[in-house]
């Protein structure tokens, strides 16, 4: 049996033994260049290079490189798909082209992996409009040895249907080209005489493919790249089970630790039924991608926006799984460790570093939630009753009466808003009791709630608060400090450009040219910290816009020198014009823990911290 260290190794030193340079994996979080939240592709942070940006490492350059897609979701449970997965990929940047990369991928799969080359099959581009018909690969692959009858021309993908030629859907600028996909059949039975690699019952499996960079995608059709490159993307885990002779990718060393775990812990058997064996395989997907996210080089949290928000869906939907189980949610820390210490600890060592952070995390959003998921599933019973009521009423009124199984957008906001439900879960599991959700109500009452956060108390609170809670005061103050403290490394120049206050995190920008420093990081903290120990009253203070600016005050508010403002003095620490709410003491606010700092745009930086 092969195992993912065995395989990962073999990739990277192949493609190094013929001139390639292992430029190691990127960040899983977008940088925002490429319009996506996560990397989804190997390729993806390679973009500028194959459109003629110069690499730093060379023309040669090899990765097993991290991609987070969650569009398909909802397909987490069977054999194959995974949320987290790698892509192994090698790239010739205008270097080598169709005859180095066919005799290498041959290679690779005939001498490393030990595949008979008289049962691989390739497919090329049948040609179009733009590009021509694919003979030059076609014939290079016959000259390596595979056979005439296991060559396939396939055409572009369209409507769902043939894909040998690649591309970003949707995108406009993006590199693209002809493509030439390898397959293996599982076993030698085929289904009916035409069972070849585009039969549905599963004999072909698709190893990876050998991308022909050549053009570049415009608004009005594809035009040629300067230089022809090569991308070359297989499927880490797909291979993986491939080559074990498996059909099932948590057979692998990957997962199995994890399984095994679950069956322990369970005393279910995996694969023992339906309902079981698909909640282990989203447990299993949901928590390594959790770990991944968290402990990225830039790590995001479970939030309620942007890619926080996938984050805390998936530990959600995992943390549901795990009830569905009747598993403590304790497991999941014990799920976390084996993917940090066993399964990926050679791969990604910063998972190591970051454990107890990991961890930490991992338990917070679990006992958030868990509070929640018990009151939660019964106010989700309740709307079902309701319903089924509402049904039954009706119809003995009129037995030709037809009342939808609908959960209705108030009631679907309501989970969300008091109970933390995702829309999604909450349409998950409608979904498995036979309902649906309006989701334009839901919608609706989400603008609704927007609306009325805005306008409370004159339609908003004060310093980026997104609730008016004890809590979020604490954290409001804390801002205070932070900015104070900025302006003291760094002088009266730093100005905050934005903020964003909820009850688990406080987000601050200001204007900045670079990162900080580690040393100058934990400065800040120790600033704040210092401020909280010392028990500075806070004071508030009215008085004419003019007089405030003449006794130093400062703040983004815009008003007439005769207006009133009203200005929190903390002692020698800061003195600013601000509509609050405040602390009355720094020693109620508690312990400030910068977690990140990041960019947020040009010349501005962001950072992220918590009250412990």
């Amino acid at each position: 049996m092969i195992s993912s260290k065995d395989l990962r190794k073999t990739w990277l030193e192949f493609y190094e033994s013929k001139g390639h340079v292992n430029i190691g994996a990127v960040s899983l979080i977008g940088d925002g260049t490429t319009g996506v939240m996560f990397n989804v592709a190997g390729m993806q942070p390679l973009m500028p290079y194959l459109l003629g940006k110069k690499h730093p490492s060379g023309t040669r350059l090899c990765n097993v490189q991290g991609c987070v897609r969650t569009v398909d979701i909802e397909e987490v449970g069977d054999e194959s798909h995974c949320t987290f997965f790698e892509m192994m990929g090698n790239w010739s940047l205008g270097d080598y082209f169709k005859k180095e990369k066919t005799a290498w991928t041959f290679e690779l799969l005939t001498k490393k992996f030990g595949l008979d080359a008289n049962k691989i099959c390739s497919s090329v581009f049948a040609g179009n409009e733009y590009a021509p018909k694919d003979d030059e690969t076609a014939n290079l692959l016959m000259n390596l040895g595979i056979k005439k009858e296991n060559i396939y021309y396939l055409g572009k993908k369209e409507n769902g249907k043939e894909n040998n030629f690649w591309e970003l859907e949707g995108t406009v600028g993006t590199p693209c080209g002809p493509d030439n996909e390898w397959f293996y059949p599982l076993h030698d039975e085929k289904c009916s005489d035409t069972c070849d690699i585009n039969c549905s019952c599963g004999r072909y499996v698709e190893i990876g493919n050998d991308v022909y960079m050549q053009y570049q995608k415009t608004e009005n059709g594809y035009i040629p790249l300067e230089n022809k490159n090569v991308d070359t993307g297989f499927g880490f885990e797909r291979c993986l089970m491939f080559l074990n002779g498996l059909t099932d990718v948590y057979k692998t060393d990957l997962f199995l630790p994890v399984i095994e775990l679950l069956e322990t812990k369970s005393g279910i058997k995996y694969g023992e039924d339906e309902k079981s064996t698909r909640a282990m395989r989203i447990i299993a997907d949901h928590l390594r991608t959790t770990v991944m996210l968290i402990g990225d080089e830039n790590g995001i949290l479970p939030s309620n926006v942007g890619a926080g928000y996938i984050l805390r869906r998936i530990m959600r939907r995992a943390i549901r799984y795990m009830r569905s189980l009747n598993l403590s949610a304790d497991v999941l820390t014990d799920i976390a460790k084996l993917y940090i210490e066993q399964i990926y600890n050679e791969a990604y060592p910063l998972l190591i570093q970051k454990e107890d952070y990991i961890l930490d995390e991992i338990n917070k959003e679990t006992a958030k939630f868990e509070k929640m998921l018990v009151q939660g599933n019964k106010e989700f019973e309740k709307v079902i009753t309701g319903i089924e009521r509402k049904r039954e009423f009706m119809q003995k009124q009129d037995p030709t009466a037809v009342v939808e199984n609908v959960i209705n957008g108030k009631s679907a906001f309501r989970l969300y808003d008091t109970f933390g439900f995702p829309i999604e879960l909450t349409e998950e599991m409608a979904g498995e009791r036979g309902f649906t959700v309006d989701k334009a109500g839901f919608d609706e009452a989400f603008k609704e709630h927007q609306e009325k956060s805005r306008t409370a108390e004159k339609g908003e609170f004060k310093g980026g608060l997104q609730e008016g809670g004890e809590i979020e005061t604490k954290y409001h103050t804390a801002c205070h400090l932070l900015l104070a403290g900025l302006r003291k490394k760094f002088g009266t120049g730093v100005e905050q450009k934005g903020s964003n206050i909820t009850s688990e995190r406080l987000r601050f920008d200001f204007n900045f040219e670079r990162p900080l420093t580690k040393e100058e990081i934990e400065e800040l903290e120790k600033f704040v910290n210092d401020c909280i120990a010392r028990k500075i009253p806070v004071e508030r203070l009215e008085m004419t816009f003019k007089e405030a600016k003449e006794q130093g005050a400062y703040g983004v508010l815009k008003a007439s020198d005769d207006d009133v403002v009203s200005i929190y003095k903390i002692g020698d620490v800061d003195f600013q014009i601000c509509g609050g709410p405040h602390v009355s003491n720094t020693k109620e606010i508690g312990k400030f823990k910068i977690v990140k700092e990041q960019s947020s745009s040009a010349g501005v930086r962001r950072i992220r911290a918590e009250i412990e």
